[in-house]
């Protein structure tokens, strides 16, 4: 579902800088997780060396890294993902993070 410019909120300057970057992160991390798993792996086998033999890992995860920042189009679905989870903690007041934790079985 395409939503215009005029449909859309007015994001402050933290949400397009800081927020919806971070949010960006962790999604690109999420879709590195080989890359960032083998440079971690490297990193714990090698040690204070991880410098000089875990360039080829680094290289490879910086690169899936960056080309998810680049990407026009994982910005706009990032930006929209913040922009409905803004909405609904408008309209109910409850932050994402405690949408998401299971309510108690029994009281």
């Amino acid at each position: 579902m395409e939503s215009s410019k005029e449909d859309e909120p007015q994001l402050r300057h933290v949400e397009t800088d800081v927020l919806i970057p971070k949010r960006m992160r962790e999604k690109a991390r999420e879709r590195c997780v080989q890359h960032v798993d083998a440079f971690s792996a490297c990193c714990k086998e090698t040690g204070f060396f991880m410098v000089f033999k875990c360039r080829e890992e680094n290289a490879a995860l910086k690169q899936c890294l960056t080309g998810h920042y680049q990407d026009p189009e994982f910005f706009q679905l990032c930006k929209q993902e913040y922009i409905q989870e803004k909405l609904e903690y408008e309209r109910t007041g409850i932050p994402s993070k405690s949408r998401k934790q299971k309510l108690p079985t029994s009281m």
